[in-house]
């Protein structure tokens, strides 16, 4: 898939967990849909966890801009595989990070619909994504690099240390 189709996907996807989650809201919460207390708290939380989420791509995007790519090649795209920085630690931490951009979304908007079923729906999908797309997509290009990368670093990794990997600003 093309970066610009990831991005077209990425936008249907919150655009339509958004509207489902407030339609669903309107019929299942609609008292705490219409509580400004919730709504205040429930802000708040979500612009701290998109400001996490955006932290973490800025991260990552810095190691991969820096160590991912050898030649003139368009942006978003590499040639080398990484280790370095978070990548040490879990093969795919940007999209651990962007897995609670939906989450922070559904948070802003006060969405408990979208929260409780849309959110984790949305993640289980990501998750089946990261595994057919983009463990596939990886394989093809980095070869025996990235199967020995596989056995050796988890496509996730919720340690501290890892944790702070993925905040930390150089890797």
């Amino acid at each position: 898939m093309s970066p610009r189709g990831r991005m077209v996907f990425w936008v249907l996807l919150l655009l339509g967990g958004a509207l489902l989650g407030v339609w669903l809201d309107l019929r299942l919460f609609p008292g705490l849909f219409k509580n400004p207390v919730w709504h205040l708290a429930s802000l708040l939380l979500g612009l701290w966890l998109l400001g996490r989420v955006r932290r973490a791509a800025a991260v990552t995007g810095r190691v991969l801009a820096r160590y991912g790519r050898e030649g003139d090649l368009p942006r978003f795209e590499t040639n080398r595989l990484v280790r370095k920085g978070p990548y040490a630690c879990m093969r795919h931490p940007m999209h651990l990070a962007l897995l609670f951009f939906p989450l922070a979304l559904a948070l802003i908007l006060g969405s408990p619909s979208f929260i409780l079923f849309v959110w984790p729906a949305e993640v289980l999908l990501m998750l089946f994504l990261i595994k057919t797309v983009e463990e596939r997509e990886a394989l093809s290009k980095f070869g025996e690099e990235y199967r020995r990368y596989m056995e050796e670093v988890p496509a996730f990794n919720l340690r501290p240390e890892c944790l702070r990997k993925l905040f930390e600003e150089d890797a």
